[in-house]
């Protein structure tokens, strides 16, 4: 019976391939653009235009120039939150660290002599609400990072420049706060 089946799986193969009112199939990287199955074309290579650009959602398409106005300062906007997200995210850790434990070990030193060298370790709790306040910011950091990945494989021009400017613009404005501490008994020698 298996020997039945596999034959007639055959035979219908070669059916469909003689058949000619099926259409060739096209390889994607043949072409510059493939369809959604709706009629809508997706651009695989970097294009500016303005007309059916599809943004995230099926019904969300731009038409126009000044809807694709908008959706570059909507873009550019999030694009920024998402960086400013990041940094406060990296602040609220800093506050947030509940327990410090310093270790000393000894360590040689120059001459023979033996320095002691302090580590600072920081924990934060589990069950606790900084933590869940951590986990629902990462929750929309991974969102919005995707929404933001999804929004630049549009490969539409504009908005690759909004989702690249935005980000730079937002690392620009939050990231120079950021602030590098250095424990001054880690480097006694």
């Amino acid at each position: 019976m298996g020997m039945n089946h596999m034959g007639m799986a055959h035979m219908g193969m070669a059916h469909m391939d003689s058949n000619s009112t099926m259409p060739p199939h096209h390889h994607p990287t043949t072409s510059a653009s493939h369809s959604h199955g709706d009629g809508m074309m997706m651009n695989m290579t970097f294009y500016f235009g303005f007309k059916n650009v599809e943004l995230l959602f099926s019904g969300l398409v731009i038409n126009t120039p000044g809807e694709m106005a908008g959706a570059f300062v909507a873009v550019f906007l999030l694009a920024m939150f998402y960086e400013g997200l990041k940094i406060a995210r990296e602040g609220l850790l800093r506050k947030s660290q509940v327990s410090i434990r310093y270790n000393s070990m000894p360590v040689p030193g120059p001459n023979g002599t033996i320095l002691m060298e302090t580590h600072k370790t920081v924990g934060q709790q589990m069950l606790s609400f900084p933590h869940l306040l951590q986990t629902v910011l990462h929750i929309i950091q991974v969102v919005i990072s995707y929404f933001l990945m999804l929004i630049f494989m549009t490969y539409n021009g504009y908005l690759c420049i909004a989702v690249a400017a935005g980000a730079g613009t937002g690392y620009f404005l939050f990231s120079w706060k950021k602030a590098v501490v250095v424990d001054i008994t880690e480097h006694c020698h």
